[in-house]
């Protein structure tokens, strides 16, 4: 009789480690980082007789995941020489073994994952203090509360408004012109403030003086 083998793959939450585990009988639970870690699947690991274990790996997989195989080039001890990005100062050079800058990565992605949720919450309360804010009878409140979060207490307002705008253009005597065509098509309205967004212009009356 064949015994009953079992390869049960984890993921410690902590660090993201995968952990593989290969028994035989109840499943156990696995800590790591002090943690208890996540169990992701469960395989048959059995051996038939005949059957070499290559054989088991490449033909049952019961839609699992499996780990790919570390590779044969990869060193964790390996010193590496690479440059450090601070903007635009002059570059700098730095030598860290292979897991450190691994660590450096994970940290890194982690630490983008946090300011992206709290980017969201950074929104979220920005749109409730600004739908607040006109009505509230503690206005001091919200906006010291949108001052600590670096939220700017503004609103779009959309206007309207007339210009009547006087000057001179040169035109041949010689060929026919079209006055209205010649300022409709090269006067147009510009803002000296970056709080005005200029949308649509229209020139609808145009005349000699």
């Amino acid at each position: 009789m064949t015994d009953k083998w079992f390869k049960d793959t984890y993921l410690c939450t902590n660090c993201d480690a995968l952990i593989e585990v290969t028994r035989k009988g109840e499943a156990t639970n696995i800590s790591h980082c002090f943690i208890r870690s996540t169990l992701l699947s469960v395989q048959d690991a059995t051996i038939q007789p005949n059957q070499t274990k290559e054989d088991k790996m490449e033909d049952t997989n019961y839609g699992a995941t499996v780990t790919p195989a570390v590779p044969e080039s990869y060193n964790p001890n390996l010193l590496v020489t690479y440059k450090v990005i601070r903007g635009y100062s002059d570059a700098e050079y730095a030598t860290d073994k292979v897991t450190s800058i691994e660590w450096d990565l994970h940290n890194g992605r982690q630490s983008q994952k946090t300011v992206t949720t709290l980017q969201s919450k950074i929104d979220t309360v920005k749109d409730i203090i600004l739908e607040a804010y006109t009505d509230s009878g503690d206005q001091e409140t919200l906006a010291l509360i949108a001052e600590a979060l670096d939220i700017e207490l503004t609103k779009s307002i959309e206007w309207t408004a007339t210009i009547e705008v006087s000057g001179t253009i040169d035109l041949s005597l010689t060929e026919d012109y079209d006055l209205e065509t010649e300022i409709m098509e090269n006067l147009y309205v510009d803002s000296q403030s970056g709080n005005i967004e200029i949308g649509d212009t229209e020139v609808s009356y145009v005349r000699e003086c």
